[in-house]
């Protein structure tokens, strides 16, 4: 007689969520993508005011800062993506202008000490676990971060 096969101890469900939203490539569509990640976000399970919520924000404004000013193109819109998943959540920001790159994480430059601009992506790499910047295709770049979320 065959023995019976070995039971295997059940495997919590995996749930993965997503939201993908363009905005125009205006002040008023960074401000808000950023509200509304962080909304969504909220919807999901990771309340205002915790660390995560409040990186996100942080990562959301200035990648989406960076796309109206940096990536605009008259008509074009950007777009935000966030993926939820049970120990990561991915921000993405894809914006329509390919040709205007910024540097890859290790090539990163601190500005001048009396610039008035150029910390974001410095306030990105200090917050985000990683990030990086890959093209978009047919055109454009996106710009992707994760953060590493507690259990």
């Amino acid at each position: 007689m065959t023995p019976p096969p070995a039971r295997q101890a059940p495997q919590a469900p995996v749930t993965v969520r997503v939201f993908t939203q363009r905005f125009s490539s205006t002040p008023r569509g960074a401000r808000l993508a950023r509200y509304l990640a962080v909304h969504q976000l909220h919807a999901w399970g990771v309340p205002y005011g915790t660390e995560p919520s409040d990186a996100a924000a942080l990562i959301v404004a200035e990648l989406t800062a960076n796309a109206v000013t940096h990536g605009r193109i008259p008509g074009r819109d950007f777009e935000l993506a966030l993926t939820l998943h049970p120990d990561t959540l991915r921000i993405e920001v894809s914006d329509a202008h390919g040709e205007r790159r910024p540097p890859e994480p290790a090539g990163l430059r601190p500005p001048p000490s009396l610039a008035d601009t150029g910390r974001g992506l410095h306030l990105v790499q200090a917050v985000a676990d990683r990030w990086e910047v890959r093209d978009r295709l047919p055109n454009g770049k996106t710009v992707i971060a994760e953060l590493d979320l507690p259990h």
